[in-house]
């Protein structure tokens, strides 16, 4: 069915002339955007018990504690701590019977004209379905793409409403929920790159899902998540580390995933201008590499997760399918090198012009874009299925018009082939391994990591009949 977008202030006077909704807002570095549409439109003494901003540091400090950035998760939190205890303690023995409490809260750093670094905020919503009831959460990490400080402002204001409406309205379909949020507005004016709910009423919910429902959307052109299976906002993993990546499908991992990682990283730990800093190694699948005839199937998403967190690797979901796509957004976190792990298969691909015709400068420009910051790539040789020859970096053949600029790519040390691997897993290919499991041939089992087999086997995961 077909969702009607009601206008921020249809929704707001919504709320406001709903006697059970009574609440806090709590508003830090913009302005206190959305509590003015709530006032603007009439009745908000019937939603409003308090209206806050605490912009001074030691103000702040003093009403939700000492904090080193004013602009994160933490201080998020304990403004929602902070009010949410507030509000019941002074309100629940007269009007708690018969009311709904929140505490609404968000604290963003907006443009300004003494800063040109990214606009983004946190925004959070804690309440109550019905009377006297443990509270459910709803946090949510955006990024503001307007161009000036007032659009950014009004995005905000438009955006925290959106939110406080789908929380009490929506939260029994997340995904008219994550389309709910740019109502009024477009991807364009906000991107939305992390989203974690919790508590009684999203039991049900796996926040997975829905960090991939963001990037399916279009809210957000990826999402992350530790191998413990918890979303994160990427500055929260990526800031100022040098970051290694190795994307894939990961329909199984095999051995030669972990091994091209593994040798990847002992490589790049040794360049000189990674040595001695913290690496982050993240596993990346593109909405290309999860989807199946163009659709997603969720829990076969879920499954190829679980195993990477198995094996206590960081996720990506992205939708860049170019590798400068991905760069661009790494770089967006870190000035330290970054490196990129990838087989033959994949290096034959990237150098195939067909793939770059929308581009002005074609595969000039894709790679200007590519290694225009510190990036190398890791490349993992090939055996070839028939000869049984192995096909490296240094002997790789590509389209004959393009051999010089492969060749400055080679001299200039953008791409390295790996050393050290371990030859036996050089005829292990992914595919295989899955028809293995399909057709019950137990020789999958040494193509994968022990931990692997073992989760495959205990869920039946890809056909597996134990």
């Amino acid at each position: 069915m077909t969702r009607e977008i009601l206008s921020t202030n249809q929704k707001a006077l919504q709320i406001n002339r709903d006697q059970a909704k009574y609440g806090t807002f709590a508003e830090i570095g913009a302005g206190q955007e959305v509590a003015r549409f709530f006032f603007k439109v009439g009745g908000a003494a019937g939603t409003i018990a308090k209206s806050i901003s605490a912009y001074d540091m030691t103000v702040s400090d003093a009403i939700y504690g000492s904090t080193q950035r004013y602009v994160s998760r933490q201080r998020l939190h304990s403004m929602l701590d902070h009010e949410f205890k507030l509000l019941r303690e002074r309100l629940d023995q007269p009007v708690g019977a018969e009311t709904t409490f929140f505490a609404f809260a968000n604290t963003v750093k907006a443009k300004s004209f003494a800063d040109a670094d990214e606009s983004h905020g946190w925004l959070g919503i804690r309440f109550q379905v019905t009377p006297r009831t443990e509270p459910s959460e709803i946090i949510i990490h955006i990024r503001m793409l307007d161009e000036s400080n007032p659009q950014q402002q009004e995005a905000l204001g438009i955006f925290g409403v959106n939110v406080i409406y789908g929380a009490f309205f929506l939260h029994q379909n997340m995904v008219a929920f994550l389309e709910s949020l740019v109502d009024n507005l477009s991807s364009k004016r906000v991107e939305v790159d992390m989203i974690k709910v919790s508590g009684p009423i999203f039991k049900n919910e796996d926040n997975r899902i829905m960090s991939l429902e963001l990037v399916r959307l279009g809210l957000a052109d990826s999402a992350m998540f530790t191998a413990d299976g918890d979303v994160v906002q990427p500055s929260e993993i990526l800031y100022k580390k040098a970051i290694l990546v190795e994307r894939g499908s990961f329909r199984p991992v095999t051995r030669v995933t972990l091994n091209m990682l593994d040798c990847a990283k002992a490589q790049f730990a040794q360049e000189p201008k990674v040595q001695g800093a913290d690496i982050i190694v993240l596993t990346e699948m593109t909405l290309r590499n999860l989807s199946e005839d163009g659709i997603i199937d969720n829990k076969d998403f879920l499954d190829r997760v679980d195993l990477l967190g198995a094996l206590g690797k960081t996720v990506l979901i992205s939708n860049y399918g170019r590798f400068y796509q991905l760069a661009d957004y790494l770089f967006r976190y870190t000035h330290k090198m970054i490196g990129l792990a990838m087989g033959i298969p994949t290096v034959r691909e990237i150098f195939k012009e067909k793939y770059y015709t929308d581009l002005e400068g074609g595969i000039l420009e894709s790679f200007g874009r590519l290694f225009k910051n510190d990036l190398k790539m890791y490349i993992y040789p090939l055996m070839d299925p028939k000869s049984g020859a192995l096909i490296t970096a240094a002997n790789l053949q590509v389209a004959q018009n393009l051999r010089h600029l492969y060749a400055h790519m080679l001299e200039n040390k953008y791409l390295l082939d790996l050393r050290g691997y371990d030859e036996s897993c050089l005829p292990i290919f992914s595919r295989d391994v899955l028809g293995k499991i399909r057709n019950a041939d137990p020789s999958w089992e040494d193509m994968v990591p022990l931990q692997v087999a073992d989760l495959i086997k205990k869920r039946g995961l890809f056909g597996c009949k134990g």
